[in-house]
């Protein structure tokens, strides 16, 4: 039988974390950090921020566990995207709008529901985890990283075998996530005269034959649960004059990753394209530079955690089988020097919700959400 009273005390949660405006770039992320350490600190727990700069820091939370040999990790991010136009939306965006069974936010879905409902489990546990739990809550998961970067420079994360991610998922496994390389290309050329294309380089032209190599390539490897790798070019500066062939041009593409294909594998593509790009025109040069890179993420459907999970749904009447997710998470970064760490995602937002108008996280499935963290943690058999 669900405690009602406990079930309104973790959407005031929610609500309070939704209505501190932490949009990357724009505001103190900090902010969410401090309030959750005030949080944590009012049920007894160990708890810290780390502040990074004016507008990031990460907030730091110890459970101590029944077997204090082992850890597992739980992160979530702080961070939201802009709220976008207002007209798009019904409801204020930096207010929490409850109706029709759903809370609405910027952030609701991606993923302060899960970074509430992760606190929320943690501070209410009827008794020690199985595990030691270390709950971290990074800043600038959307853009470079900071705050899980900083997780790893300043060796805060013991030695762990299994990082729980509360990314939206809507309630179901999430088995795999692709990676991410946001690649800078540099083209130069030789300029001509417009009517005369033969006598120059068009680095135009250049850039655009190497964005579709590396997409031809990219696309070739492919994953059960995520799909095609893609590339998109998403930015593209070049040209002087409507007259004149370019001699330079600068692109960016937005690569995501299925598992199988490293960023080391694309830059050797990309490279092996820009050498066929020189042998036909001597006048062409091509420089590559990496603005983000997060490798992709797979977890094993025999692990022990991925088994437990799926107890718990089917317990429940909820979907069990794994899904893949396309955006990558702070996973890529907190697993980068262990490869063999296994990585769980899950969450009660839904995916398809995240960086859109009318963002909305259902009240329900958020209450679930914490409940099955509880569950997770205190190692119920599956």
């Amino acid at each position: 039988m669900r405690d009602h009273k406990l079930a309104e005390e973790a959407v005031s949660l929610l609500r309070e974390l939704l209505e501190i405006p932490t949009v990357n770039g724009r505001n103190d992320e900090g902010a969410a950090a401090e309030y959750l350490d005030a949080y944590f600190k009012r049920y007894g727990i160990d708890s810290r921020v780390d502040r990074i700069d004016d507008r990031h820091a990460n907030v730091i939370a110890w459970i101590p566990g029944r077997d204090e040999s082992e850890t597992e990790i739980w992160n979530g991010h702080l961070d939201t995207v802009p709220y976008g136009d207002p007209a798009q939306w019904s409801t204020d965006a930096g207010k929490a709008a409850e109706k029709d069974g759903r809370i609405y936010a910027r952030g609701a879905s991606d993923m302060k529901s899960g970074l509430a409902a992760m606190a929320f489990s943690l501070t209410h546990l009827p008794e020690k985890p199985e595990r030691n739990i270390l709950f971290i809550g990074t800043c600038d998961e959307e853009k470079g990283g900071i705050g899980a970067r900083r997780v790893l420079e300043e060796a805060q994360m013991p030695q762990a075998r299994f990082l729980l991610i509360g990314e939206p998922t809507a309630l179901r496994p999430g088995a795999a996530q692709k990676g991410c390389l946001w690649l800078r290309i540099l083209v130069r050329g030789k300029t001509c005269h417009g009517a005369y294309p033969e006598k120059g380089a068009n680095a135009i032209h250049g850039a655009v034959r190497l964005a579709r190599e590396i997409k031809a390539y990219t696309e070739q490897f492919t994953h059960p649960f995520l799909g095609s790798s893609t590339a998109q070019l998403n930015w593209i500066k070049g040209g002087q004059a409507f007259n004149m062939a370019a001699d330079s041009c600068e692109a960016v593409m937005d690569i995501r990753m299925v598992p199988g294909l490293t960023c080391e594998m694309v830059l050797e593509a990309a490279e092996r394209a820009a050498e066929r790009l020189r042998e036909e025109n001597s006048h062409f040069t091509a420089e590559f530079t990496v603005e983000n890179s997060r490798r992709a993420i797979e977890i094993p459907g025999d692990c022990p955690e991925m088994k437990r999970l799926r107890g718990i749904l089917k317990r429940r009447g909820l979907k069990e089988d794994s899904i893949g997710i396309s955006f990558f998470t702070d996973a890529s970064i907190l697993a980068k020097e262990d490869p063999g760490m296994r990585v769980l995602l899950f969450g009660p937002g839904k995916p398809e919700l995240a960086h859109q108008p009318d963002e909305y996280v259902e009240t329900e499935t958020y209450i679930q959400a914490a409940e099955i963290f509880t569950e997770l943690a205190l190692g119920k058999a599956e």
